[in-house]
C-alpha cells in the first residue's frame, strides 16, 4: 500500500524528471545548433557553449534529487548489509540526516552565492547570472524535501529485501 509520504515523494521526483528531461532536450539541440553552426553555416555564434554548460549544471543538480528519490546514489553497502537490523536502521537514518544537514548547508550557502551573482553579468548573455547560479539552492532545497520525504517513507528501512518500491 502507497502512503501519501510515498506519492508526495513520486509526485516531486516526477516533475523534477520532467524538467531534467526538458533541460536535456534543450541542452542537446544547443549543441547540435553549436555543431551545424561550427561546420555548415559558420555563423560563429557565441552562446551556444556557455549556454550548455548552464543547462548542464542545472539538469545535473536537479537529477541528484532523483537519486535520492530512487535511492539509486552511491551507496557503499558491504559492511551495512552484515551488521544486526537495529544497528543496520539506526546506521542509515543517521546517514540520511547527515545528508540531510549537508543540503541544508549547501541551501544555505547557496542562496548567498545566487544573490552575489544578481550583481555580475554574464558577457555573452548581458543578463544577471543570478539565475545560472540559483540552480545551487534550488537544487538543494529540493534535495531536503525529497530526503524528508524519504526518510518519512523507508524510516531507515531501505536495506531490507523488501524495500519499499518507488511509484510509477
Amino acid at each position: 500500500m502507497e502512503t501519501p509520504i510515498a506519492r508526495a515523494s513520486a509526485r516531486l521526483n516526477r516533475a523534477v524528471e520532467l524538467i531534467v528531461a526538458a533541460l536535456m532536450v534543450a541542452l542537446v539541440l544547443d549543441v547540435w545548433l553549436g555543431v551545424i553552426d561550427r561546420y555548415h553555416f559558420h555563423w560563429q555564434l557565441p552562446w551556444p557553449e556557455t549556454l550548455a554548460r548552464y543547462l548542464m549544471i542545472w539538469a545535473a543538480m536537479l537529477a541528484v534529487s532523483s537519486g535520492i528519490a530512487r535511492r539509486e546514489h552511491i551507496g557503499l553497502t558491504t559492511v551495512i548489509d552484515r551488521l544486526p537490523f537495529g544497528l543496520r536502521r539506526t546506521l542509515l537514518m543517521i546517514s540520511d540526516v547527515l545528508a540531510l544537514a549537508l543540503f541544508a548547508y549547501l541551501l544555505w550557502f547557496g542562496i548567498g552565492f545566487a544573490t552575489g551573482g544578481a550583481n555580475k553579468q554574464a558577457m555573452i548573455f548581458g543578463v544577471s547570472m543570478a539565475p545560472f547560479y540559483a540552480a545551487i539552492p534550488v537544487s538543494a532545497a529540493i534535495c531536503c524535501v525529497q530526503l524528508i520525504l524519504v526518510i518519512l517513507r523507508d524510516k531507515g528501512r531501505q536495506g531490507e529485501p523488501a524495500t519499499v518500491e518507488m511509484p510509477k
